[in-house]
Parts: C-alpha cells; structure tokens; sequence
C-alpha cells in the first residue's frame, strides 16, 4: 500500500487511536521500569526500550495493533549477562549485535517461523499470560511491592513464586493502596460497561485516565495522613533529573572494544533468537484478536525489531520485543493503527523528560487495577468453554500452554504445548494413515480392503502392521495406493515382509496402483511382481 493511501487511514482513525495510545502509555509506564529493576539494569533503560518500541518499531513494523517495549521474558537473560559480560556497556554492545541479527533473520525471511505455531497454542499463550496477569498484580492490588511489575515467571527474583507471592500479602496490607485500588478498578468496570456505550465523551476519555488521574488525587490529599498514606515504595518511580545534564546522564553507550569477546557474540544470539521468537509469537496473538483480521508481515516485524534493538543497545535501553500485554490492551482499548503504538512512544518520552515527578505521585495499584482488566479480557471463562468444545486436540494442547505459563514462564509454555500438539499430530497421523473395510462374501471368505492414504511414512508402520498382523487366515487382501504420493522405505518393507508371511497364511492380495507412486524403484517392481496388479479403472 502506498503512502498516499496509507495516510488518510493512519489519521483518520485518531478518535481510536489517541485514547488506546493513553492507556497503553499507563500500562507500559509500570512494566518498563519494572522489568529493568528486574534485570538489574538501571531503571531509565527500560523507558528507553519503550520509547523506541513505541516511536520507532511502531514506526517501522507492518502490525497494525502491535505495541513492542521491554520484554519480561528477557529479564533472566539481561540480568545473567550484565554480571557475566563485565559491566552493562558490554551488554549493550550484546544488544546492539542481537539487533543486527535480527535484521538477517528478515533478510533471509526467517519469519515465516511465525505461521507454524498451531492456534490452540497460541490462544493458550493469551489465556496463560492473562491468567499471570492477573495473579502477579493482586499483591501490587493490596500495596504489597516487593517483587517489581513486569516479572512474569513463575520462580521470582525475590525467591518467592507467584503463590507464594500472594499469601505474603495477608498481613502486609496497605490501606491507602487497596482503597484506591478498589476505586479504580470500579471506575473501569464502570467506565468498560456502562458509560463507554452512554456517549462519544466516554470513549474519547478512557476510564484508566480517570483511575490515574483519581490515584494521583488521592495520594495528594491523603499526604501525611496515619493510614491511608501511600508511601514511596508503592507508587511509579521514574527516575528524575536534576538538570539537563544529569539527564543526559542517564544514556549509555556500548563498548565497542569488546567486540572480539566470544561471549558477547553468544549473548547478541541468545537475545535475537528469544527476542524475535517472543515478537514471532506475540504477532500471532495480535493477528488472532485483531477486530479487523489483518495479517502482520513477519519478515518485515523482524527488521523493525531489530533495528529497534540497534538502536536502543546504541543509547542504553534494554532488549525489545513486540509484548502482548501491550498489544492486548491497545485492542480492548480500541486501537486501530500503529499511530496508537507511536504516540504512546512519545507520550513516555515527554512524559518523563517534562513531568517525571507527577507520574511518580501515580500508585502502583491504580495501575495494577488496569492491568488486571486487562489480564481478565484475555482469559475469560467463556474461552475456556469454547476451546473444549473443539474436541481434546485442540484443548490438550491449549490447557497444557496455560498450565505451562503459569507454572515456569512464557517460552517454555509455549514450548510444552508445542511438544504437546506434535504428539497429537503424530498420533492422528498414525490413526489415518490407512483405511480398513472388511467385507463378508456368500463363500464365507474375508475380503478386506486397505486404502493408504496419500502420505505414508514410518510413523505409520506401527499402525499398519497390526492391522496386518490381525488380518484372519483363507482371506482376500485388496491394497489400494493408487491415491499415495509418498510411501516411506520402512512401510515399503513391512509390505514386502507380509508378502511372504501371506502365503503361509493363505492370503492373496490384489495391489491397486498408479505410477506416479512414489518409492524405491527396486522395492516396488518386487513388490509389484510378487502379485499381480489389479487395475485401478
């Protein structure tokens, strides 16, 4: 699509994607600085990489709805490799080299990867990760902080887990925290059910900034006050300049010298290959809830991402990857273009260059309140429901990625229910890879007939040769693989084994065949020869 006809659209949705690009900024603010506590990288890294996700991933990528920004799923990684490498400038360089591969997995079209992860997968990797969600921001719900936003795996950096993480919030309530907590979450609700349908104000105007702006509010009036205070730990902290200089301060630049240290290299391909995995994933997810249906380029989200990489290693910002709680709650907040992704960029960038100390009045539990809406949209009840009634092989391998998210992390969820679906597969392909009909004639004789079906490879023989094995003595055998393309080498062998095992059972077989039949040329004419063919016509 051209550029010309690119624009009206990109601004003629602005009513959309100004609002979504708000409540993108409120949900990116607390997770960019708490997955670089938990990395152990400074905290102005993480709005970096969301400032670049936003401007300049959002600028070059063909998603429509996609938000990238830092990513939890590389927080275990960052944090191993800053001790590891010898200092942060070492892992930028690490960064800005993963970038750089990035680019050539696009170049070379490394994307298609993304269209092989099976939709029962993906649908359990947006419940999974809406369920997390949900579980990590109750405590911050409650004024219970102390592991950071944005930690999604199941073992914490704090050694807690997420249950554990949970029952410490019994007796470590903070009053302030939860009342307003408990507000906000009304006034969404509220604002998501009722006044969202009473008027075009209420769209434009969307309930997270009222909760934000209700959170500052209170934590205004209630200064000082014996029990309802909210204290330091439990609002944003962004980090606040004294001066320009100081603020420049705050960038990094990578070390270039270390450039020959292998370690480093292993490091940049570790990020590439997570990184462009995660955004793989995340494209399929967004593709899936997308109103609209439309179908993001990956080779091109590749090369975004990478030159998004390059550039925040350049400056200091941690690793980015396109993020489903972003992307997700553009869309439940009604975005419609990358203009939503782009402007919640800039709105980070203003925000904490012009007023980091008024987003650092914000408490974390308004902000958790949003977070757990969001997390309930992508894991309703009803998901459930549908997804089991599409039969166990698409909700097998769906309740095992939930399961598998909540109780290590994202990767390997998706991996678990990967392995899952291949075994469903391989056992579905070992059911169909023939049929048998048997069939009584007036003499008293069996006469069964086997049809192949059009790909038969040896994770088929098992099937096939206990179906021949359990063929009754005096019978008729009809084979029919005038419809097979492929018979694999180890089918090829069985057939022929049962060939002189049939003689001494008294079965005669009738073989139905067309040329274009592939297999071992020497294999078939023996086979071939053993009987003579039947006609297929």
């Amino acid at each position: 699509m051209s550029k010309k006809s690119d624009s009206p659209s990109l601004l003629g949705n602005w009513k959309n994607d100004l609002p979504a690009s708000i409540v993108v900024f409120f949900v990116a603010l607390p997770l960019c600085l708490g997955i670089a506590l938990a990395s152990g990288a400074p905290l102005f890294s993480g709005l970096i990489a969301g400032i670049i996700g936003g401007i300049l991933v959002g600028a070059l990528s063909g998603s429509h709805i996609g938000v990238s920004g830092p990513a939890a799923g590389l927080a275990a990684i960052v944090l191993t490799a800053i001790g590891s490498l010898g200092g942060y400038e070492n892992f930028l360089l690490a960064v800005v080299l993963g970038g750089v591969i990035q680019i050539v997995f696009g170049v070379l079209k490394a994307g298609v990867i993304g269209y092989y992860f099976p939709s029962s997968v993906i649908k359990g990797m947006l419940t999974g990760i809406g369920i997390i969600i949900i579980l990590k921001q109750i405590p911050h719900f409650f004024g219970w902080d102390k592991d950071p936003e944005g930690d999604l795996a199941f073992f914490q950096f704090d050694g807690e887990n997420t249950f554990s993480e949970i029952m410490n919030v019994f007796g470590n309530v903070s009053p302030g925290a939860t009342i307003i907590a408990f507000l906000s979450l009304g006034i969404l609700i509220l604002w998501s059910e009722v006044l969202s349908k009473k008027g075009k104000i209420f769209t434009l105007i969307q309930g997270p900034l009222v909760a934000v702006a209700l959170g500052i509010l209170f934590y205004v009036t209630t200064k000082g006050h014996e029990t309802l205070a909210i204290s330091s730990e439990h609002l944003v902290q962004v980090p606040v300049p004294t001066d320009f200089s100081s603020f420049l301060g705050q960038f990094s630049l990578p070390n270039f010298g270390a450039i020959t240290n292998p370690a480093i290299w292993v490091t940049a391909f570790t990020i590439a290959l997570v990184a462009s995995l995660e955004t793989l994933l995340c494209v399929e997810a967004t593709d899936k809830l997308d109103p609209d249906k439309r179908v993001t380029p990956t080779n091109r989200e590749l090369l975004a991402q990478g030159a998004g990489n390059v550039l925040s290693g350049m400056i200091g910002g941690l690793p980015i990857t396109q993020v489903i709680v972003r992307s997700s709650a553009n869309i439940q907040s009604g975005g419609k273009t990358k203009v939503s992704a782009i402007f919640h960029g800039f709105l980070l960038l203003i925000s904490v260059v012009l007023i980091p100390g008024l987003l650092n009045m914000i408490p974390l539990s308004v902000l958790a309140a949003v977070l757990l809406i969001v997390g309930f949209k992508l894991a309703k009840p009803s998901t459930f429901k549908a997804i089991y009634q599409t039969g166990p092989k698409q909700f097998i391998p769906f309740i095992v990625t939930v399961v598998g998210i909540i109780f290590t992390d994202l990767l390997v969820g998706i991996s678990l229910g990967m392995m899952v679906g291949i075994v469903i597969i391989l056992y579905k392909s070992y059911q169909n890879s023939h049929f048998l009909h048997m069939e009584d004639k007036s003499n008293g004789r069996h006469q069964i007939k086997m049809t192949l079906a059009e790909e038969v490879t040896f994770f088929n023989k098992g099937a096939i040769l206990k179906q021949l094995d359990n063929l009754p003595e005096d019978s008729m055998l009809e084979l029919d693989i005038s419809k097979t393309r492929y018979l694999d080498y180890d089918v090829i062998e069985i057939l022929e084994d049962f060939v002189q095992k049939a003689r001494d059972r008294n079965i005669d077989i009738k073989l139905i065949s067309e040329k274009e039949t592939v297999m071992n040329p020497d294999s078939y004419l023996r086979f071939f020869n053993l009987r003579p063919a039947v006609p297929a016509h």
